[in-house]
Formats: structure tokens, C-alpha cells, sequence
């Protein structure tokens, strides 16, 4: 976690808060780093590329140049106190994002005029929409761009339902954007590398250029307000006030998305940024609103994240929503779970600092709140809660098998990943008995690989990790009987046990029948179970290494000694006459189908075919994704062996985004090299 203070120490009442969000590597974390800077917060920028960025702090974040937990700031500008919650651009971390926006006052989107990267963006405007949150829009690299802003905007719009309303209009120098023309102000200004831009007089090229450009504008409020529409029909030019309030309530509305543009590695267009939210951003109010939630009432905080530090123990990251919280006030969480406050704290680099209070608007680190978990509300009422926000599970894509190293870190394994799992609830432990695992569940290979890295380097646990077993079973297409028999004679009483048995296929997912037909008492009533215990004991590895299913077993008949016979006798008898029956009943391999939804951008669906096709899979169909627009999902059944690293390929031909969700469909027959193959395997470990 990064959280840095404002300059006296308090998190002021009335902080509103700001998450940035958008696609892996537009620069957010960069932009907070400007933000910082022209805030006052810090006094010299670094770099994400170098790791001298105040955000991504944690080892993990370092290694990888990516952001891979939030980032939070609270600065003051201008008297006003605003918390930034820099959030991963990665799907593989979407949660965290997923997490955050609802208790957040609007969002900031960083993008590129990429049309590659516009899959990614529309992914993050469409969480936007589905939560109801204010955005505005800053196109970052403005200084790279080599297109016409109302291109890129043409290229951008398809992302968002929402109109894309342009605030501003480059100026364009040698080809190059070296200021940009405020179209609500009416302002020109140049920038200026890592400090405010240069207020001038609009360039007379670009007069012209700047009344299309407002006129435009203007039409689009327009759509939202009556009177304005009349008096641009009337030809009578807006007073600037109704401009500027036109724009803050239709952001506030969700009515219009404002552009901004600028480039966060110069901290060009910061400034503007800043000044934007100030003026026109939501506060509390409106997201208690959003929220359906009254702003009087006892104290209500809701926790976005979860943190586990090394010395300081749980920290859990939340938004005041109501009221006021002060060390050591008992809190009641949605769950049910009492805790005190031990501390609140804002951190910075290198020190962090206790808060008196946190106050209705604050973002802050509450210490050791144990009983209460990442998502969870909290108040100081002895009534729980209901949560404010509640999320709907990731479905994992990606799992290994993980295993310690050193057998006496097994215990601290389990406590580890507990945390880890506390920290982002999209990673799920999976424990399966039946085939020696512990799996350990995600978004993808780099999810998974930043969970490793905080076990060794946070936990001290080195683990062996390995692909998933697939759940091979085994049945038979033919019928066929044997004769089992135990006996032995050592001293004393002997062991006797004898059956014969016959064994016949049972229709797919039947599972196990026994039937008796002994007549003549030749086997008594009192073996009749044990005989059955046998068989099943037998049936936990057939012939070819893996549980038989989907098989009818029946006793025909048997012998028995009056004094040799025993329960454990005719156990081992049955399994005898199992392992005999077997091999004539014609065995054979059976595996895992999955039914599989794969969800693609619909000029990736060739991609994403000819990947089913190339793992066995068999495509069922095509549908549109419903409420997403140039999106479409790929129904297919796809054997389990060959879904362990699908997403890797899958969001390579995807530009990052595709995913996908399973379910078991059935066992179908294997036979061939795979079949060799699995067989091979399983006997070889």
C-alpha cells in the first residue's frame, strides 16, 4: 500500500475522493506522480520505469513495472482535500478496481489514442457504467500523438455508451501538441515541462479552429438542457457560468464524459486536471446518493482493501461514508464481527502518521480490524451493517499447484495464503484430497506469479509449484466375471474368503451399483456389506491407475469357511475378483469436459475459434455479449487437460481482455496418444 498525508496531518472533513483507473501501461501511475508534484505533496518526481515512482512501492510492483495493488494519496489543493486511489490497469487485478469505484465521488480515466488498446478501455468504461460513477477522460502522450484530437475521439467513443464531450483542442506546433485551447474558458495555454502552462491569447491560425470546436460543445450540453438549445438556436452565445454549470451537472449526471488531454511524464495538463475536479467533480453527497445511503445516521466506513504489512499488522484501507471514527471505538462489521480500532494512520514514504479522527469523506488505514474483511462495512453500532456495495465473485482462469519446499512450512503456507486471499479475494485456495493438492486459483499467470513472490519475500515461504492434475477416470464397455479368492493359513485361525462377481457398464455419471444375488446362504448375510466394502475399496484405481466409475458390480455367488471367514477375508476377496473381472471388461480412459463461454472483442473471434479447435475443443455456437457492444461470446466444450493455460494464448490473441467461464459438462471417453500420454503420466508419478 502507498498513502501519503496532507501537510498538517489531518485528512480534512469533506475529502472527496478520486480513483484513476484505465488500461494496463496509459501512465496512471505516472499521473498520480504529477499530481503529487503540482499539489505540493511531493518535491520531486520519480519514475515508474526507474522505481523512483512514490506509487507502486511494493516489491512486486518494482520487479514487474506494473501496478499490482492500489496506490492512495491524499493531497490539498487550493484549500480543497482529495484522495487519488490509483487503481491497476491489468484485468488480471480488475478486482481491485471493481472494489474501489463505488465509494469513490468519480474516476478519472487514463487512455491513449491506441485503437489497439481500445478493448481495455472499454472494459474499464464499462464497470464505470454498470456502477453508476461520474469519469472524465484524460488522454495521456498528447505530446506522442499523431492524429487530430477529434480522430482520436472518434476512435475513443466506441468505447463508452456515454458521450465523450471535448473540453479542450490541441495546439499544434511543427506536429507536435505544445499547449492546448480551454474550450469552456476560452483560454489558451503552452506548457511547460513539470510546471503550470503559460496562460496566452488564443493563436489567431487557431481562432477559427477554437469556435467549431466550443460550437461543438456547446450542441452536445445543449442535449441535456432545454434553454440552452434555445439560445444557441437564437444564435445568443451562453454566459460562461452556465457553460461551466452545464458541465458540472451533466458529469455529475453521468450525462456526458468530459476530455481533457495532456501527458502525465511531463506533467502537462495536470493543472487543468486538478482544477477540473475541483470545480466540477461530485463530492459525498452525491455518492450517498448514488449509494442510497442517508448522510445522517450512525458512523459507516466500508472497506476497499485489505492490507498485511510486516510490522504493522492488518491495515485496512476504507472511506468514511458517515459520521466519525476515533481510535479505540468498538466497530461492528456486515459480517457480524466486533473489533476496536487500534489506530489511524495516513502513511508516507519513509514514516507514517496517526490521525485523532476520521471524518465523513476521509480515506483512511485502519489498524487491526480482524473480524471485518475487504468489502465489508463497518459502524460503531452493535448492529451489523448491511454492506454498501456488494461484489459478485471472479470466476478463476488460471490455477498451480503449489507446495512447500520444506514440509515444516506447511502451517505457515495456509496462514500465508490466507492472507494473500484476505488482501484480493480473486485468489481462491482449493484443496483436493483425492489428487494430493493444494491449488491455488486466479486471474492469470501474472496474478498468480505476484502471489508467489509475496510468499517468499513477505512470508519466508519457498513452494514448488506444478500444473493441475486433471480428474482422469476410468470405466468399462464390456461385461465380463471372475472369481476372487483369499486364503491363508500362518498358525492359528486362517483367513477364507471366496466370490464371484460380474461386472457390467453402467450408463455415463451412474456411478456405482451393487447388487446381490447370492441364493443358498453359499456367502452369508454378514460378508454380503464386506464383499461390497471391497469392491470399492477396489474401484479407487483401476487398471489403467484412476478411479473406475459408472460400473455395476454383482455378487453371484461364493464359498465360505465356519471358522476362517471374516469380514476383512471376504473384503480382500472382492477386491481380488475385482482386479481379475477388469482387465476382459474391455477398460477405458475417461476425462473431464468443460463447458466453456469465452468472451472476446468480436474481431478476435477467428482467434479465439481456431484456440478451441487447436485444444480439442468443439465450438457450439456464437452469441452476442449482452450490453456489450463489438463483444461476443464463443460457446465450446474443451477437454479439462487442455484449459490449464488457455488464458495466457487467449489474452495474447485479445489484446489482454478476453476471458472465459467454466463448468463441468461430462466424462468422455479418451483414447489414442492423449490417452497414452495421461496414463503414462499418472503411472510415472
Amino acid at each position: 500500500m502507498a498513502n501519503i498525508e496532507i501537510k498538517n496531518g489531518r485528512v480534512g472533513k469533506g475529502s472527496r475522493c478520486f480513483a484513476i483507473v484505465g488500461p494496463f501501461q496509459s501512465g496512471k501511475t505516472t499521473l498520480l506522480e504529477s499530481i503529487l508534484l503540482r499539489s505540493g505533496a511531493l518535491e520531486r518526481v520519480g519514475r515508474v520505469a526507474d522505481g523512483s515512482s512514490y506509487g507502486d512501492a511494493s516489491a512486486e510492483a518494482r520487479a514487474h513495472i506494473m501496478s499490482t495493488e492500489p496506490n492512495v494519496a491524499t493531497v490539498s489543493y487550493l484549500g480543497e482535500t482529495m484522495t487519488f486511489i490509483d487503481c491497476p490497469g491489468s484485468v488480471e487485478f480488475l478486482r481491485d478496481m471493481r472494489a474501489t469505484l463505488p465509494v469513490c465521488d468519480a474516476a478519472i480515466v487514463v487512455c491513449e489514442a491506441d485503437e489497439r488498446k481500445l478493448p481495455a478501455l472499454e472494459v474499464v468504461m464499462k464497470e464505470l457504467e454498470e456502477a453508476g460513477i461520474p469519469r472524465i477522460l484524460f488522454i495521456n502522450k498528447i505530446d506522442a500523438a499523431t492524429q487530430r484530437i477529434h480522430d482520436t475521439l472518434s476512435i475513443l467513443q466506441p468505447a463508452s455508451k456515454t458521450p465523450l464531450l471535448l473540453r479542450q483542442i490541441p495546439i499544434w506546433k511543427d506536429g507536435i501538441a505544445v499547449g492546448y485551447i480551454d474550450l469552456a474558458l476560452e483560454r489558451a495555454a503552452i506548457y511547460r515541462e513539470h510546471a503550470e502552462s503559460e496562460v496566452v491569447d488564443i493563436p489567431a491560425s487557431d481562432v477559427g479552429r477554437e469556435k467549431d470546436a466550443r460550437f461543438e460543445m456547446l450542441e452536445k450540453l445543449a442535449d441535456y438542457d432545454d434553454k440552452l438549445m434555445e439560445g444557441l438556436i437564437s444564435e445568443i452565445e451562453p454566459p460562461r457560468d452556465q457553460v461551466f454549470d452545464e458541465i458540472t451537472k451533466d458529469l455529475r449526471a453521468g450525462n456526458l464524459v468530459p476530455v481533457l488531454f495532456g501527458s502525465a511524464e511531463r506533467a502537462n495538463g495536470v493543472t487543468r486536471l486538478l482544477k477540473t475536479l475541483r470545480h466540477d467533480g461530485p463530492g459525498l453527497a452525491q455518492t450517498l446518493d448514488r449509494l442510497q445511503l442517508e448522510a445522517e445516521g450512525p458512523p459507516l466506513a466500508h472497506v476497499v482493501k485489505t492490507f498485511h504489512t510486516t510490522h504493522g499488522g492488518k491495515i485496512s484501507l476504507s472511506r468514511v461514508l458517515r459520521g466519525r471514527f476515533t481510535e479505540g471505538d468498538t466497530v461492528t462489521g456486515s459480517s457480524g464481527g466486533e473489533t476496536r480500532i487500534a489506530g489511524l494512520t495516513v502513511m508516507k514514504p519513509g514514516q507514517t502518521q496517526r490521525l485523532a479522527e476520521a471524518v465523513a469523506g476521509d480515506v483512511a488505514a485502519f489498524a487491526r480490524l480482524d473480524n471485518i474483511a475487504t468489502g465489508e462495512s463497518f459502524t460503531t453500532e452493535k448492529t451489523a451493517p448491511e454492506p454498501v456495495i456488494s461484489l459478485q465473485a471472479v470466476e478463476p482462469v488460471y490455477a498451480m499447484v503449489i507446495k512447500t519446499k520444506d514440509r515444516k512450512d506447511d502451517v505457515r503456507l495456509t496462514a500465508s495464503l490466507a492472507k494473500i486471499a484476505e488482501e484480493d479475494p480473486s485468489y481462491i485456495i482449493e484443496t483436493r484430497p483425492d489428487l494430493g493438492e493444494i491449488r491455488l486459483h486466479g486471474q492469470g499467470e501474472m496474478h498468480l506469479r505476484v502471489a508467489l513472490e509475496k510468499l517468499a519475500s513477505r512470508y519466508q515461504v519457498e513452494v514448488h509449484t506444478s500444473q493441475p492434475k486433471v480428474a482422469y477416470r476410468e470405466t468399462i464397455k464390456g461385461q465380463s466375471s471372475a472369481r476372487g479368492r483369499h486364503k491363508k493359513q500362518s498358525g492359528g485361525h486362517g483367513q477364507y474368503g471366496d466370490v464371484m462377481i460380474e461386472i457390467a457398464p453402467m450408463p455415463r455419471g451412474e456411478g456405482f451399483v451393487f447388487n446381490d444375488k447370492i441364493t443358498g446362504g453359499v456367502v452369508p448375510k454378514q460378508y454380503i456389506p464386506s464383499v461390497e466394502t471391497g469392491i470399492k475399496d477396489g474401484l479407487r484405481k483401476g487398471i489403467l491407475g484412476f478411479p473406475v466409475v459408472d460400473i455395476a458390480v454383482t455378487l453371484t455367488d461364493g464359498s465360505y469357511h465356519a471358522v476362517d471367514s471374516s469380514d476383512a477375508a471376504f473384503q480382500m476377496a472382492a477386491k481380488i475378483g475385482l482386479q481379475e473381472a477388469l482387465p476382459n471388461a474391455q477398460p477405458v480412459l475417461l476425462e473431464p469436459v468443460l463447458a466453456v463461454d469465452i468472451a472476446v472483442p468480436s474481431e478476435t473471434i477467428a482467434k479465439a475459434s481456431a484456440l478451441v479447435s487447436a485444444r480439442r475443443g468443439q465450438i457450439l455456437g456464437y452469441d452476442a455479449r449482452p450490453g456489450w457492444q463489438g463483444w461476443d461470446i464463443l460457446q465450446a466444450l474443451i477437454p479439462e487437460a487442455e484449459i490449464s493455460d488457455m488464458i495466457i494464448e487467449l489474452r495474447s490473441a485479445t489484446a489482454g481482455v478476453g476471458t472465459f467461464s467454466t463448468k463441468f459438462s461430462h466424462m468422455s471417453e479418451l483414447v489414442g496418444k492423449a490417452a497414452d500420454v495421461a496414463v503414462a503420466a499418472n503411472r510415472g508419478e
